[in-house]
Parts: C-alpha cells; structure tokens; sequence
C-alpha cells in the first residue's frame, strides 16, 4: 500500500458538486492498493499514519513532536490508485495497482481499522472509485528554521521497501544469523569417557 499524507488546517471532498465529506485540522491520506498488498499492508499503513509526528510540540518545542492524535485532529481518507502510476513512458501506466474489486474490499477494510484505532467521528471517506473534487488549505511548517508561507508538509509512505532497501534489510538479515551460535551433538565412544 502506498499513502501520500497532507498535514492540512481542513480539507473536504466534493462529489456531483455536493459535499460528503470535511475535516478541520489534521491529514489529508490519499491511499493507493497494489495488487500485491493484503491486510496485514492496510493494518501497517494504519499504524504508520496514526504515529506519523507532523506536527511541533508547542510554539517552541520544535517540529516533528506529535502525531494526529496527540493534537486530537482529523483524518480524510481518500482512495486514489493512481498512486501506482508509472511514468516511464509518456502516458501512465497502473499495473501495479489491484484489480478494482481486491482494492475496494482492501481500501474499505484500511478505512475501517483506520477508524476503529482512532476515533470514528475523527475519521471521514471520500467515495470510492468516484470522481471527487479534493479541496484542501495546506498546512505548511512553522518554526525557528521555516517561513509561514513555506510549502505544505507532505510524506509519501509505503508498506513495500523499494527493492534497494530490501536487499539491504535481506543482507543485514544474513548477516545476523551467520553470528548466531550453532550447537551439535556429538555421541562419543565410552572409551574416551573412562
């Protein structure tokens, strides 16, 4: 599963020109299902975005300090495959993306955890496989360091490493259990015992 989270001051969704959904202050999550991900993916994803610390501890206690719940905000979902987009050639392709009806027993099932492990009232959709209108008022970093008028917090995630990091996590892996103490049993003949 792939995720693009906006700390944001409000965003909504918009479908046939009539609102569904909208959130104060709190993550924007534009989530995308690839065919390969299972529910133990949407489990993590949930996970991940719920400690994600995007926000400062206070005026002063500099950036990064507190997930969404800490400041007790809000989260809109909202499913967007073309996150699986791949560019190598002019027009986009999106093999990588599931199939729409593993993603939408997927998505709907990311929604639900992301609802039950926070707070349901705290957590809106947008509408599956819909043309939405996606209006959000960014909410950009402030601090010692950063300008009011700097550029909106945005983090791509995802509950797949890219194949460079996961050779890497695979070596260091291998590299663990080479260290690990290996015993044997050994049965010797009585006449070495006497």
């Amino acid at each position: 599963m792939k995720a693009v989270l906006q700390r944001v001051k409000s965003a909504s969704v918009t479908v046939d020109g009539q609102q569904i959904s909208s959130i104060g202050r709190g993550l924007l999550v534009l989530a995308g299902v690839g065919k390969e991900d299972t529910e133990k993916d949407m489990d993590t994803m949930v996970g991940r975005i719920l400690r994600a610390k995007l926000w400062p501890a206070d005026e002063d206690g500099g950036q990064w300090k507190k997930n969404v719940q800490d400041i007790e905000g809000e989260v809109l979902c909202v499913s967007q495959f073309t996150l699986y987009g791949d560019m190598k050639k002019a027009k986009p392709n999106f093999n990588g993306a599931a199939d729409v009806e593993t993603a939408r027993r997927l998505y709907d099932y990311f929604f639900q955890k992301m609802r039950a492990a926070y707070k349901p009232e705290r957590v809106q959709n947008g509408v599956f496989q819909a043309m939405m209108d996606v209006d959000l008022r960014n909410d950009g970093p402030v601090g010692v360091n950063y300008r009011s008028h700097d550029a909106a917090v945005t983090i791509e995630i995802s509950t797949k490493l890219p194949p460079s990091e996961e050779k890497e996590k695979k070596k260091e892996s291998d590299e663990s259990t080479e260290g690990e103490k290996k015993s044997y049993e050994f049965k010797l003949p009585a006449s070495l015992l006497e």
